[in-house]
């Protein structure tokens, strides 16, 4: 049974490839539509830099990886098949980036919070476990 090929808003990814960025930016949903036409700041300029330097090295048969800060940069088609390291506030959490998550930002995919899971309490944590009988 063959894979489904991987389609947004009806295109397929080679078709967003080569697609110019303001065709793209329209098939984007609102808010990052209103975020790229504002125009990147100059981290996410220079993240972008650094994505297509890697895919260079990629193609050259080095494996390089990026790592960044920048939570807030939306994943854009130039960037499928690279493997960014996304800060979350403790430490760099690789992701390879896919098709499905065109559109989405970078901070979706690296969680800030953990589940927490407590163990059971230790001895002398309460005033009733100071008290050990003596037999």
């Amino acid at each position: 049974m063959a894979k489904k090929e991987f389609s947004f808003m009806g295109f397929s990814v080679d078709q967003m490839t080569k697609m110019s960025m303001d065709k793209l930016i329209e098939l984007l949903p609102s808010r990052q539509r209103r975020s790229l036409k504002r125009g990147l700041p100059v981290r996410q300029k220079k993240l972008l830099k650094n994505i297509r330097e890697s895919k260079k090295e990629m193609e050259a048969g080095n494996k390089y990886s990026v790592k960044t800060h920048c939570r807030d940069m939306i994943v854009l088609p130039e960037m499928l098949g690279v493997t960014i390291g996304v800060y979350n506030g403790k430490e760099f959490v690789p992701i390879e980036i896919t098709p499905e998550m065109i559109g989405h930002y970078l901070g979706e995919f690296a969680l800030t919070r953990r589940r927490v899971s407590h163990g059971a309490p230790g001895v002398g944590s309460t005033k009733s476990s100071q008290y050990v009988p003596l037999r």
